[in-house]
């Protein structure tokens, strides 16, 4: 049994990687802001806004841990402070846990999430003069817990395609 991890900044890829990963690797994908959505009945933008980031986090943390008792494998892409709340990060280092970062400079995050600032409630107040700062303190905040991880993938100038090689290789 294998359960795939992928952590990162909004943008990185993690979702685009874990879905291709998924279907090389023959096992289902998981997405964690999706099953929340779904268990909420509201997406993750309006979670944040009618009920706050205190709320969301906490529902976050028990529907990663629910997810990790999966007796199956499968891959799983976090949200972007996933791992940065409630200890999340511990989770990575799990036994039947393998674990990724896809990290990526500011400047390629920051022209990946330029078009999606409205989907995203943490960048819905940057400019885009602001955006790569904002992403950079960020990274800065959550480098510890985006390295609590078995492996780090560079993803600047790379394919979906590339990555996901790259992966299934040190999966091997």
């Amino acid at each position: 049994m294998m359960k795939v991890i992928l952590v990162g900044y909004m943008g990185s890829g993690k979702s685009s990687v874990g879905k291709l990963l998924a279907s090389k690797l023959a096992v289902p994908f998981y997405d964690l802001d999706v099953i929340i959505e779904e268990n909420e009945r509201q997406s993750v933008p309006e979670l944040f806004k009618n009920k706050g980031e205190i709320y969301f986090r906490k529902i976050e943390n028990n529907v990663f841990k629910l997810v990790l008792q999966k007796t199956e494998s499968f891959v799983l892409s976090l949200g972007g402070g996933t791992p940065c709340y409630h200890n999340n990060h511990e989770m990575l280092l799990q036994d039947d846990v393998v674990s990724f970062y896809l990290k990526g400079k500011a400047k390629t995050l920051a022209n990946r999430l330029q078009d999606e600032k409205v989907k995203r409630p943490l960048l819905s107040a940057t400019n885009e003069n602001d955006l790569v700062d904002f992403i950079n303190k960020h990274l800065f905040d959550r480098s510890f817990y985006y390295h609590q991880v078995n492996h780090v993938i560079e993803i600047d100038e790379k394919s979906v395609e590339q990555l996901v090689d790259e992966i299934d290789l040190k999966l091997r």
